[in-house]
């Protein structure tokens, strides 16, 4: 029989697509066991905290199996998928797991190769996520909870008292736990596999406040000592509401704006301009032959005018280190656009925006919004902002007060662009106007400075022209 261990078959492991990622979650595999595959083929998709990846595969072969089930989340460094460099056959019981249901073994026969369901971010049942090629006689030390659990079910009591170094939930259990304050080795699970169910944990918590009640009403006359830790009921309705796990990019977003928020001082400022000229000018650059087949829209000039008035204002462009308590000038822009993506915000860069010329830089804005909206920006594109705007107006809001991409000296929100009445030449007239909000690091940028990058961006888009004798 061939077995996992031979020398021909290689485990790919998950690796850090990222800067430090420890963990991804499988979203899509777009092979099976018993497919062929070739060096740098994509085999999934992965998500990390920052983005969604394509792996591709490094080697040549047949796809003996597949580890882990989509949705599942892996730590890096683990084995999700083996290929035979041989191009053996796939076997029988190498199907992905969610696929088949788990046969009960004897207690002291050894599994097939093919996994079971596994939970997310914790493999399979009481095993570590480091995962290792099995051979049938290794089984049961492999899985020790799942030996002993079956011993005990076919009658063969304690004799392997091994219990699992973590019991299994998910992390919205383990939360829910935690803010119960029970204790996950105390409950008793109901879910298949032996998962601990949000029930479970509840049920854990039920009995508690029965049984309290005799001993208070047995002494009325002493006094009622008040429970150590008392647990808040967290009730919700099943049938209205709807949990949603908190992971991948939403998870690393949420962390980062709240130490943006309560780290960097921020201070917002805004400014109202008539961007009449400005809206002429992007109709006329569509007509451009250099921009054939680019995108052009007011965002574009908004853009360049920020790239301007940070030219003006080179001190803007920079970042705080805490640990050497220095000011870091950047030399370079980075320019970062907020982009609101199926998973969550993201925000990549344009490198080196500053040296691009305005069709080179509707071109990288293009591609940028494109591959943000098919969902497979690389955590490379999101690494090394210097600066970022925001772009509210899409959705008819007229400004906002932004949060600073972390590691960033300022943002800039572009408010919707409607027509309004507007003094121009000494009369009332309906002109293009929006409002722009900059918001700074108070501790990189005092108010004198973030006042002239704002000023500069607004009097360029009243006056495109600027762009010209500014830049």
């Amino acid at each position: 029989m061939t077995t996992m261990t031979e020398a021909s078959v290689r485990e790919f492991k998950m690796p850090d697509v990222g800067e430090g990622l420890t963990e991804a979650e499988i979203l899509k595999w777009y092979v099976q066991p018993g497919d062929t595959v070739t060096d740098g083929q994509v085999v999934c998709e992965v998500e990390t905290a920052k983005a969604a990846v394509e792996l591709p595969i490094p080697y040549d072969g047949v796809v003996r199996e597949l580890h882990f089930p989509e949705g599942t989340t892996v730590d890096v460094g683990t084995a999700i998928i083996a290929v035979d460099l041989a191009g053996g056959a796939a076997p029988a019981a190498a199907a992905p797991a969610p696929a088949e249901a788990p046969a009960e073994p004897a207690p002291e026969e050894a599994k097939p190769q093919g996994r079971q369901p596994v939970l997310v971010g914790y493999g399979v049942a009481a095993s570590s996520t480091k995962r290792r090629p099995r051979k049938g006689a290794d089984v049961p030390r492999q899985e020790p909870a799942a030996q002993a659990m079956q011993s005990e079910l076919n009658g063969h009591g304690p004799a392997q008292a091994v219990t699992p170094s973590r019991p299994l939930a998910k992390p919205p259990v383990r939360k829910l736990a935690k803010d119960l304050g029970v204790d996950l080795a105390t409950v008793t699970p109901t879910g298949p596999d032996g998962i601990i169910t949000r029930e479970d944990v509840h049920a854990a918590v039920a009995p508690e406040a029965p049984a309290a009640e005799p001993a208070s009403q047995a002494t009325p006359a002493g006094p009622v000592a008040a429970p150590a830790t008392p647990a808040p009921v967290l009730a919700y309705d099943t049938a209205r509401e709807t949990r949603i796990p908190v992971k991948g990019v939403r998870k690393a977003t949420a962390a980062a704006m709240v130490g943006s928020a309560f780290t960097a001082p921020h201070v917002t400022e805004f400014v109202t301009v008539d961007v009449t000229r400005t809206m002429k000018l992007v109709e006329e650059l569509k007509a451009d032959k250099e921009f054939a087949g680019l995108r052009v829209n007011p965002l574009l000039l908004i853009s360049k005018a920020l790239l301007v008035a940070i030219k003006r204002n080179p001190d803007v462009n920079a970042s705080w280190d805490e640990a050497n308590q220095e000011i870091v000038q950047k030399h370079y822009v980075n320019l970062g656009i907020a982009a609101a993506t199926p998973r969550g915000l993201i925000v990549p860069n344009i490198k080196d925006a500053h040296a691009k010329t305005l069709p080179q830089l509707a071109e990288a804005l293009g591609e940028l919004v494109s591959t943000a909206r098919e969902g497979k920006t690389t955590p490379a594109a999101m690494q090394g902002g210097t600066v970022t705007i925001t772009n509210v107006g899409v959705f008819g809001v007229d400004t906002g007060t932004p949060i600073l991409n972390p590691g960033e000296s300022a943002i800039l929100a572009m408010g919707a662009i409607k027509l309004q009445p507007w003094v121009h030449k000494g009369k009332v007239k309906p002109r293009q106007v929006t409002t722009l909000a900059l918001s700074f690091d108070h501790r990189l940028v005092d108010g004198e400075l973030g006042s002239k990058v704002l000023a500069d961006v607004a009097a360029i888009l009243e006056q495109p022209k600027r762009l010209i004798t500014w830049a």
